[in-house]
């Protein structure tokens, strides 16, 4: 897939500074408008060794990482926006919160509901955002958000997110979340990457997670309960992934030197791998036959707190005036068979 191709009819090229393709705009100059050629807007392109990130503008997404070659994360064409909301980053919450609704201090709070076949409201408050550019080097690159007061979440923060292509060439990702109101903020962060192996059908991809609870959802979607792992849900030993319809939540993670580890892995032995830190302590595990052009994706979720955290006060975390919270995860990959 070229990723940055010249610009299409679709998006064509722009130029803010001149107000567009048609001349000078009503208020004079402004910033440049490459970003125009396309759907999700500027395009970072970072480049180590063989590794290869593109991150985006809209939702401060990962479009792309790869090595050598090899893709590693599912990807999408210059004028789509991500299927499945593949690669971007969630905040104020992850995941899911039921009808919407939720109580602070007692009173009712009513999100918009947008994901309208289950009646929730899902992936928090900046899926169509713009992320403004904080900096930006060789090696990475740092985007940031504001949440501004609305009906349904009242609070005023940041999301600041940096990208960056260790020396090992692996991937690692830190988000931030800054509260900039007068009161304490409830959140939970996350991020939505699909994992692959090169052109390798995902099905013979055998995913591992070392967790020892889900969450048990009903028909929406929305943790009613949690159970010890067994069965087809059990992914501690490895599963193959054509013989899973998993969309579940897990917790109690195996951390080894503050790290949960969990991997997809092909027959030859060559791996990719998403990490997170302890500030993640639950992940979740999707697998869909939907994604565009794949038989089957996975998406591996580092998520603070699980579905309708909002309610449930499972993984919620409060973030007092003027304090900060980070949280961080990464892909890495073996590539030698």
């Amino acid at each position: 897939m070229n990723l940055l191709p010249p610009a299409s009819p679709d998006f064509p090229a722009t130029d803010r500074r001149s107000g567009g393709p048609d001349g000078p705009g009503l208020d004079g100059p402004g910033p440049d408008a490459s970003a125009r050629r396309y759907a999700t807007g500027r395009q970072y392109e970072l480049r180590r060794g063989d590794a290869l990130a593109v991150v985006t503008e809209l939702a401060a997404g990962l479009r792309l990482y790869s090595r050598g070659g090899t893709q590693l994360t599912e990807s999408y064409g210059d004028a789509e926006i991500s299927p499945g909301a593949a690669g971007i980053t969630l905040a104020p919450w992850a995941n899911r919160v039921e009808d919407g609704i939720w109580y602070l201090n007692g009173k009712k709070q009513q999100l918009d509901v947008t994901e309208a076949s289950r009646n929730n409201a899902s992936h928090g408050l900046l899926r169509n955002a713009s992320y403004e550019l904080v900096d930006e080097s060789e090696f990475s690159v740092t985007l940031e958000a504001a949440v501004f007061p609305q009906h349904g979440y009242p609070f005023l923060l940041r999301h600041r997110v940096r990208y960056e292509l260790a020396e090992d060439l692996g991937l690692v990702v830190r988000q931030l979340l800054i509260n900039d109101s007068s009161e304490p903020a409830p959140f939970v962060l996350g991020a939505h990457p699909y994992l692959r192996l090169g052109e390798l059908p995902s099905e013979e991809l055998t995913v591992t997670v070392r967790a020892a609870t889900r969450l048990v959802t009903d028909e929406r979607l929305i943790p009613r309960r949690t159970e010890p792992v067994g069965g087809d849900f059990d992914l501690r030993g490895g599963r193959l992934v054509a013989e899973l319809d998993v969309d579940s939540a897990y917790t109690d993670l195996e951390f080894d030197a503050g790290v949960a580890r969990h991997t997809l892995t092909a027959p030859d032995g060559r791996s990719v791998s998403l990490w997170q830190d302890r500030n993640c302590g639950y992940v979740h595990v999707f697998v869909t036959t939907e994604f565009p052009g794949r038989t089957r994706a996975v998406a591996i979720e580092p998520m603070t707190g699980p579905a309708n955290a909002f309610n449930s006060g499972d993984g919620l975390r409060w973030l007092p005036p003027g304090e900060r919270f980070a949280m961080t995860w990464g892909i890495s990959a073996s590539l030698e068979p």
